[in-house]
């Protein structure tokens, strides 16, 4: 079911919502230059579950609205919040993939009773601060690709090579991450300006002074890359745990050999941490 839900005067977002009666409900958002599709089969068995699911489109990404501005961390956050006050939403499972992770931080910081659990997929920890040696750099090696003469058959050839494992609809996904023009021409749903904008957030707004805000059960779930050998390994872990040390009471769970997107590559694995997430929730309900 696809809703359309106002968060301001002149902005609505767009959800991909699957109804259930188990509690709690989940709240899934995208990465950044992503979208709600990605989570559609991580969606499916939570929904086979009996859970409430909503998917959210962030502001210009997916079939959301695309105003000029507002392409920053806290306006994701405001606009999350107004959605779920819209949605009678409160005590989810919030789970943000990438720079969702960062955005789902902050909300879970600052809205302490829209969110019972957290779920970190390889997001949440961003800071690029410490991995590029400057601003310039981060932004450069961020920039979107040109899509002169990408066609909807061309990026889905690439993206079938790159990612084999991939089912065809998590490639119709990421190819929805654009947009199709009439003459089956692809171009990106933002504009430079306001992608620029999104990562200048990520680079001036670090999730890590959010942390010792939050006390819901939190999961980590980092990708570990196919091919990294055993000290690579161990640097990601590691800094990780280094970012996240003031994150209380966060568990980790390793997905190894994955990639980035780890609810297109292994959306059961993904919905079957997210509901053990979930138990943990009911139990910490259970005892209050």
């Amino acid at each position: 079911m696809d809703l359309s839900v106002p968060v301001t005067d002149d902005v609505k977002l767009h959800f991909r919502h699957r109804p259930g009666t188990a509690s709690p409900v989940f709240l899934l958002v995208h990465g950044m230059a992503s979208n709600a599709r990605m989570w559609d089969e991580v969606a499916d068995h939570l929904a086979a579950a009996g859970h409430p699911v909503y998917a959210a489109d962030l502001r210009g990404h997916g079939e959301s609205d695309t105003p000029e501005t507002g392409y920053d961390t806290p306006t994701a956050v405001a606009d999350l919040v107004a959605a779920c006050a819209a949605l009678g939403l409160s005590e989810v499972v919030l789970a943000g993939h990438s720079y969702g992770g960062n955005v789902s931080v902050r909300l879970t910081a600052e809205h302490p009773e829209l969110v019972a659990g957290l779920a970190l997929v390889d997001g949440g920890w961003l800071e690029p601060a410490k991995a590029f040696p400057s601003w310039e750099a981060f932004a450069g090696a961020l920039r979107p690709p040109a899509l002169d003469g990408a066609t909807v058959q061309s990026v889905s050839d690439y993206f079938r090579d790159i990612h084999p494992d991939w089912s065809p609809a998590a490639i119709e996904a990421a190819v929805a991450t654009m947009r199709e023009n009439p003459d089956g021409s692809l171009s990106r749903r933002m504009t430079l300006e306001q992608h620029t904008s999104m990562l200048r957030s990520i680079w001036d707004e670090p999730p890590s002074p959010w942390y010792p805000a939050i006390s819901v059960p939190t999961l980590l779930m980092p990708a570990i890359p196919k091919g990294a050998d055993p000290q690579w390994a161990d640097r990601i872990r590691s800094r990780i745990e280094a970012t996240t040390a003031t994150l209380r009471g966060a568990a980790m769970r390793e997905y190894l050999d994955s990639e980035h997107d780890l609810h297109a590559q292994h959306p059961r694995r993904v919905a079957e941490d997210l509901l053990d997430l979930a138990r943990t929730v009911r139990q910490a309900r259970a005892l209050r």
